[in-house]
């Protein structure tokens, strides 16, 4: 991907009285690495020939995740502790702020894709799943989901005691911009480490793609605003947002508290 320039505009340019930087003005101005201009450059990304996923996911486990958005369901703690099926929790909330009247589910598939085949085989004939399906279709007003896998650099999400309260931070990202993101926040996830508030980092593979989900734990709100204006004392994190803001489309905040069932509390 050629780095990308962010340009004065011609009306900025007439203001300072400057028709424009020359070919060799801009060459000296880029070698010198004290320079404004420089900071004008995005990082380079190497051009590969590997998927997003293979470079990015972790390679020591096959994990394969999904996300539910949809409303509040009963039968998820049997299918967790059911040894027969290969899924289990990572986390289950209700929302507090953002979208409304929406619960959101994570779950954790070990075996990747033939273990989500296999889950998905046997809920087939899952009398009292299969029950619950009908019953539920008659409290909603939409479901959505997508299969996800978990970057490299971030943490495995564990079970936590709380209470806290959970943060999903939702990027949608331009096309062909996945591996520049990782890039960056492969280096700026140590600037998020110092209060355990980082529980997992997530690409989707299905479903809506170029999508990015950030999941962080505080202990309340006031927690979360010191520990996010702490980061930009650090010195690297103020980089690290200026080179990913370009790269996203849109951007969603959901503020969630754990549901009784889940492993995140």
């Amino acid at each position: 991907m050629a780095p990308r320039l962010c340009s004065i505009s011609a009306a900025a340019r007439r203001v300072l009285g400057n028709p424009g930087p020359r070919a060799g003005d801009v060459a000296a101005a880029a070698d010198n690495e004290g320079s404004w201009f420089r900071s004008l450059f995005v990082h380079k990304v190497d051009p590969r020939k590997d998927a997003h996923s293979t470079l990015l996911s972790k390679k020591e486990t096959s994990n394969l995740y999904k996300i539910q958005c949809e409303w509040l369901e009963a039968v998820l703690p049997k299918l967790h502790l059911d040894e027969d099926y290969p899924c289990s929790l990572v986390g289950n909330w209700n929302t507090w702020y953002g979208e409304q009247d929406q619960a959101v589910h994570l779950w954790r598939f070990s075996g990747g894709y033939p273990a989500l085949m296999d889950c998905m085989n046997k809920l087939k004939n899952n009398k009292e799943y299969l029950e619950f399906r009908k019953e539920r279709s008659c409290m909603l007003l939409s479901r959505r989901n997508q299969l996800l896998l978990e970057f490299s650099f971030w943490n495995e999400p564990q079970p936590r005691a709380g209470p806290n309260i959970y943060e999903l931070r939702t990027y949608k990202l331009k096309p062909g911009t996945m591996i520049e993101w990782g890039n960056n926040w492969a280096r700026a996830i140590k600037y998020r480490q110092e209060n355990q508030e980082a529980v997992g980092g997530f690409f989707s593979q299905i479903g809506e793609l170029y999508v990015v989900h950030h999941l962080w734990a505080y202990k309340d709100l006031q927690s979360r605003e010191e520990t996010r204006n702490a980061a930009w004392r650090k010195r690297g994190w103020d980089e690290n947002v200026y080179y990913t803001v370009p790269l996203v489309r849109h951007m969603e905040s959901r503020i969630m508290i754990p549901l009784k069932i889940s492993p995140l509390q």
